[in-house]
Order: structure tokens, then sequence, then C-alpha cells
């Protein structure tokens, strides 16, 4: 571990769509940087410009398994976050949420660690309090398609806040709401990416519903800030806090809004809404602004052109394919 302000920093989920991200802005702040992902979901495309940095570290691993380090901070991202995804493999996403927190919380506690969790708004299922306050204890269906990551991710917060009380352990959650932004994954089948690519593309764009249905989207330069804010808290600031955009967004104005944007002529098309969707989902962020000094600054417009520069550059130089 390196002396002075310098840390050696551990990122699960490194090379991921919010790992990469904090990677990278860990590096800028001098840090030496422990990138650990097994690929599942995390793609070396996202690291590969960081892979000569002096400071910078690549393992892959999975989280499910023990790890024997020396760091000084843990930030805990390897978790699929995606339905499409979460939902392949429902066994290995509780595992990777529950033994993944135990095997990271442990590594903390033997080296006496700073952990940060990255939790996730889906701790509030389809909630019956809008917008939701930190207080808020959700209203989650255990049993359900959905339930693998949501009730992964809410017992992975209770042996964060276990191992604070049992162990003296310092701890940070943050409950992430939906964020957008470039390297996410183009066969996520999250709404911001499903419909750049459909717009770019010239295919149908699917909106699950009517389109009535509310998310707040936030822009993933905000959201690694918020998460930085949160680690370098006093102690006492253990969370867990909202980080996310409080500007309610309908899933049809989005899509209405990407088609401008794109200059596409992609038509609209309704699908049956999938298993426990929620209808809302707006972050109350006081916590974040009281605590924190954290707001998000990234008008939506702002991020959805950098988000489909990414997905033009993808598709048309790099060529990915698109499922």
């Amino acid at each position: 571990m390196r002396l002075g302000t310098s840390k050696t920093c551990l990122v699960t989920g490194g090379a991921g769509f919010l790992g990469s991200h904090l990677c990278e802005r860990l590096l800028e702040q001098g840090h030496e940087v422990i990138c650990l992902d097994n690929l599942f979901t995390g793609s070396r495309r996202n690291i590969e410009h960081l892979m000569d940095h002096p400071r910078f570290e690549f393992q892959r691993h999975d989280v499910t398994f023990p790890l024997y380090i020396e760091v000084d901070e843990i930030y805990n991202f390897a978790c699929p976050a995606s339905p499409i995804h979460y939902q392949h493999d429902p066994v290995q996403t509780t595992k990777t949420s529950v033994h993944g927190a135990i095997n990271m919380l442990g590594l903390a506690k033997r080296v006496r660690a700073k952990i940060l969790q990255a939790s996730t708004s889906e701790v509030y299922g389809d909630p019956q309090i809008h917008p939701q306050p930190e207080e808020y204890w959700g209203h989650v269906n255990p049993i359900g398609y959905r339930s693998c990551y949501d009730e992964g991710k809410r017992c992975a917060e209770t042996l964060f806040f276990d191992y604070h009380r049992q162990h003296n352990l310092r701890i940070k959650v943050m409950r992430i709401f939906n964020t957008y932004g470039p390297r996410m994954h183009p066969n996520d089948g999250r709404v911001v990416s499903n419909f750049i690519v459909q717009a770019l593309t010239g295919k149908p764009i699917t909106l699950y519903g009517e389109g009535t249905q509310t998310r707040s989207f936030g822009y993933v330069d905000d959201l690694i800030d918020g998460a930085l804010r949160l680690m370098n808290s006093p102690d006492d600031i253990t969370g867990p806090i909202n980080i996310g955009n409080p500007v309610e967004t309908t899933v049809r104005a989005l899509a209405e809004k990407v088609i401008d944007m794109t200059g596409s002529s992609s038509p609209i098309v309704y699908k049956p809404l999938p298993h426990d969707d929620p209808m809302q989902r707006c972050p109350d962020i006081t916590r974040a602004k009281t605590l924190l000094g954290w707001q998000p600054n990234t008008q939506l417009e702002q991020g959805l052109a950098k988000t489909i520069a990414y997905f033009e550059h993808l598709l048309k130089v790099e060529k990915i394919e698109i499922a």
C-alpha cells in the first residue's frame, strides 16, 4: 500500500460500464488501481486504454471466490445490472451480490480497508412512496424474476451494515439510480442503450406498456463524482445514500428525444410490460446534497449526445454486432 495521499484502490467489476469510468477517474487522481472482473458483462474494450498505465493492474477474477491482496479502499461494483444479464443466470446473480459482498467485506476486515458498496434503486422495488428517500424500506417481490438482483442487493446492504456494527468496518453504501453514458453494454436491454441502438440501426423502438412509466436518468460522470465524494466523506457517513438524477422522464419521452437527436425514422412499437417492472423510479437526493454537497450537473440532452456518439463509433468504426 502506498503512503501519503495516494492509495491502492480495488474496483470489482472494473471492466464494466461504471467500473471502467471509476478506474479512469481514480488513476487521474493519482491512485494505484487494481481492476477486478470476470468479464461476464464487463469488456476488455472498456479498459484497453488503461492497460499500459503504470498504476493500473487488471486481474480476471470472480468475486464469489475469496481474494487475498493488500488495498486501502474497495469499490464493490461487481454484478450484472441489466435485467437481460442478471436474469440469464439468476442463481449466479444472487451469489455475486451475496458471496461477493461477504468476500469483499472479509478482505476489507483483514486489511482494514474502507469499502463502498454499489447498491441500487432496485432495493425499493415497485415503490409506493415517490420520490424514494433512503428511509423507505421498499416494495419488493421476493420470489419474482427480478428478485435475484433486488434481494441480492438488499442482502448485500444487510451484510455491509452488520460488518460495520459487528467489526467496526468503515463502510459506504450508495444506491445507484438509472445511469447511462459511453461504455454501456450495447446488448444490455436498458432503455437508453436500447433506444439509441435501435434508432441508429433503423429498427423499431420498443416501448413496454404504454411508455408512461418514469425513470430518472443520471449521466455516468455525475455518478462517479457521487461515488468518490461518498468514499471520501467522514467515516460516520455510511449511507445508504441515493445517487441519481431527480428529474423524472417518461420512457416514451426518452424514446422521442432519442429519435429526434439521431434523426432516425424508426417507428415506436409497444410490447407488454415485463414482470415487476416499476412504474415510477425517482430519487430523493436530499442526503446527497446535504452530506456530500452532490447533485447532478449533466443535462439529459448533453449526456445523450455523448452516448449517441459512443454508439455511433461502435457501430461504424468498430463494427460491433448488435443482437
